[in-house]
């Protein structure tokens, strides 16, 4: 299965990995408001969202899917520990309760398919998302034991993407990922996030004086770039970036790989022509692609 396969025919992927919180009460919709950096409204939509510390950096990258009576939260595994003690900190007086369902739910992303094509193969109402890069569309089942009979519905007509697949469109739409391009040292804006994640005219939320103030600066010191070999070499994950005239200056580094693309970190004010990783004396040539961010975060 390739890109243009599901682009064409589409394609379903398991999200069972994912933390997946649920929040109800009738002060959800505000108590998110000043906790997240998209606006939400009530309206049923999947948004993605950074959750970030005081001093702007993040504490998670999530996708927030608001239905008629309740809220998913949902992020990479990694952060399972931490992101529900982080999202009921500030809980006081207000009417909100946060539940971890992740065990209890299951969630599928359809990408490559409408939201009209699911319904007429599962009888269920999607919501538009792009967690590949690729329109599609979520299908959250509230109950996990109905998810087998769904499952085998969906991929009679759509195949299933597996974890590998997944990586490789990922990387290749430029998507960043909790624990390779993403960390707790990381701020939105040096992995692109500003541009998908955060909406600058919403009100206060943790974190919204420093990512305002980032972006009337116009700059971060490093970017998430994707990055290609011209001769369909390997990239090795955690190599350095370095110039041919300076193989001695870190200009980068990379965080993902996959076939003879990927994804990096590239210091400001660093030449976007001559490129290498690797050895000094053993060096792969890399190019910069196109930085057109994509919908969920990241180029594609």
């Amino acid at each position: 299965m390739s890109l243009a396969s599901i682009k064409e025919h589409g394609g379903v992927l398991d999200l069972a990995s994912r933390v997946k919180l649920s929040f109800t009460g009738n002060d959800r919709v505000r108590y998110l408001n000043g906790q997240v950096t998209a606006k939400l409204t009530g309206a049923s939509r999947v948004q993605p969202a950074c959750i970030t510390t005081a001093k702007g950096k993040l504490c998670a990258d999530v996708f927030i899917t608001t239905h008629t009576d309740a809220i998913i939260v949902d992020a990479d595994s990694a952060v399972a520990e931490t992101l529900s003690p982080r999202l009921e900190k500030y809980i006081v007086a207000d009417d909100v309760t946060v539940t971890d369902i992740t065990h209890d739910a299951a969630l599928i992303h359809c990408a490559g398919v409408t939201v009209e094509q699911l319904k007429a193969v599962s009888d269920l109402r999607g919501l538009p998302s792009a967690r590949l890069g690729i329109p599609g569309c979520d299908l959250f089942i509230p109950n996990r034991d109905e998810f087998p009979a769904i499952w085998q519905k969906l991929t009679a007509q759509f195949p299933a993407i597996s974890d590998e697949l997944a990586e490789l469109l990922r990387i290749q739409a430029g998507i960043p990922r909790w624990g390779f391009e993403l960390g707790e040292n990381t701020l939105p804006a040096e992995a692109g996030l500003d541009r998908t994640h955060v909406d600058f005219h919403k009100g206060c939320y943790i974190g919204q004086e420093v990512i305002s103030r980032i972006k009337s600066v116009g700059h971060v010191n490093r970017s998430l770039r994707r990055f290609a070999s011209p001769k369909g070499e390997s990239i090795p994950v955690g190599s350095r970036i370095f110039a041919a005239d300076a193989p001695e200056k870190d200009l980068g580094i990379i965080t993902s790989a996959a076939l003879s693309i990927a994804l990096g970190y590239l210091r400001r004010g660093a030449p976007e022509h001559g490129l290498f990783v690797g050895l000094p004396e053993a060096p792969i040539a890399i190019d910069l692609q196109p930085s057109e961010c994509s919908t969920s975060g990241g180029f594609q």
